[in-house]
């Protein structure tokens, strides 16, 4: 179990990006108590909070891919990391470690967005592109691996935690009365209400994408009856 946080176009932080990103995180050793990193650039800040399970002595993160331009913080494990990156390198990529985080970068780096349909597993993960000046949000197809975020400030706040988001200024743990009808008849509420007004979780099997100005989920995969 490992702990991520960030937030995207967040302007009025610019002078303690790397604070805010460190109160984040913090709020998340429970989740990762070996090892915790940040990676800042601009507005956009990845944080990550580590237990170390595969590849304890290169598998640090947030992990950026060898040109700088992509990053990511990632929780969970892809099952079938072995035989992508089998793949992979017949493919002519090659890897620095040996952990199922550089194969989710990889991936990301040859087909986009699109990477998550080819991953069989528990995750929750976060990319940002600096070329393309988009951050992508994922979440595994049973959401097994919690991620909620909120609107704010202009920007985007995410985390493994809602009390991640509530380390954040101006994020208050306010209750939403509709997610309380919710919860007392289905005994939780629907993704992706939660029980604090503002406060949303990433449905499972969707990614949400934030570039531009513009924040949209969207599913990568459906049950089929």
């Amino acid at each position: 179990m490992c702990g991520i946080a960030g937030f995207h176009g967040i302007p009025d932080y610019s002078n303690e990006q790397g604070e805010l990103l460190a109160r984040m995180v913090d709020a998340l050793r429970h989740r990762g108590p070996d090892e915790h990193g940040l990676y800042v650039d601009g507005n956009t800040g990845l944080g990550h909070a580590r237990l170390s399970i595969i590849d304890v002595a290169c598998g640090q993160q947030p992990m950026q891919s060898a040109d700088g331009d992509i990053c990511v913080t990632f929780n969970g494990e892809i099952f079938n990391y072995v035989e992508l990156r089998q793949a992979m390198i017949r493919r002519g990529h090659r890897f620095r470690t040996s952990s199922d985080t550089e194969v989710l970068l990889k991936l990301y780096e040859e087909k986009g967005p699109d990477c998550v349909r080819e991953f069989n597993g528990d995750f929750a993960f976060a990319i940002w592109d600096r070329r393309a000046r988009r951050l992508m949000l994922a979440r595994d197809r049973m959401g097994v691996r919690p991620l909620y975020y909120t609107h704010h400030r202009g920007g985007l706040c995410f985390a493994s935690e809602v009390k991640a988001l509530l380390a954040v200024p101006g994020i208050a743990a306010e209750l939403d009365p509709y997610a309380l009808d919710q919860i007392f008849t289905f005994w939780f509420p629907l993704a992706p209400r939660t029980p604090f007004k503002g406060i949303f979780e990433l449905p499972p099997a969707h990614v949400l994408i934030a570039q531009d100005g513009n924040v949209s989920a969207r599913p990568y995969w459906r049950v089929r009856l």
